[in-house]
């Protein structure tokens, strides 16, 4: 046999890439200990915690409106399948936390989904799992978004607009015709 054929196979990590936006991220440098460089590798039975206390936080952001402790991050395995997840948990006493629009209080933690948008404060984050194999451990890859995650923050609606090219619940709510206004002006 050559060393090729004796070779253990080669396990996937799972990866949780995480797209970071703040509106003030370039004056306020608040993801300056951020690590957007490379993939960083975290013990499968460490929580993944984030905010502003350094001495519990293994990601820091450098902002007094992020609480100690704002979120955390756990790997877990599903039951009775080989599969993988993540579970987040909001560790803010004073913040909600979102997740796809499913709103967190203090210590409500839900399943991550393979593609989400955490949003707590003027923070967003945006969240994909890249699945593996590997059980002992998974890594991270932080990323710095230049725009918003979410356009539509602020806008009143997002149900589709039928045919006839007007909203009959927001046409209803202003209690007269449709008149087109600037998108900005919803804001």
């Amino acid at each position: 046999m050559t060393s090729f054929e004796e070779a253990e196979t080669e396990e996937t990590v799972t990866c949780l890439h995480l797209t970071f936006y703040h509106p003030g991220q370039d004056e306020k440098m608040m993801f300056r200990c951020l690590n957007f460089c490379k993939r960083e590798q975290v013990r499968a039975d460490d929580a993944a915690k984030f905010g502003r206390d350094s001495s519990v936080c293994r990601y820091n952001l450098m902002d007094t409106r992020v609480s100690r402790i704002q979120f955390s991050l756990q790997f877990y395995r599903k039951l009775h399948t080989s599969e993988y997840g993540f579970e987040i948990k909001n560790l803010s006493k004073k913040t909600k936390l979102t997740v796809n629009q499913t709103e967190l209080g203090y210590l409500n933690k839900i399943d991550l989904p393979w593609k989400c948008i955490i949003c707590f404060g003027d923070y967003q984050i945006l969240a994909e799992i890249q699945e593996g194999e590997a059980v002992d451990y998974f890594e991270t890859h932080l990323h710095l978004a230049e725009a918003p995650i979410l356009q539509e923050k602020c806008l009143p609606s997002l149900q589709p607009i039928p045919e006839n090219g007007t909203s009959s619940s927001f046409v209803l709510s202003q209690g007269k015709s449709p008149t087109e206004i600037d998108e900005n002006d919803l804001c």
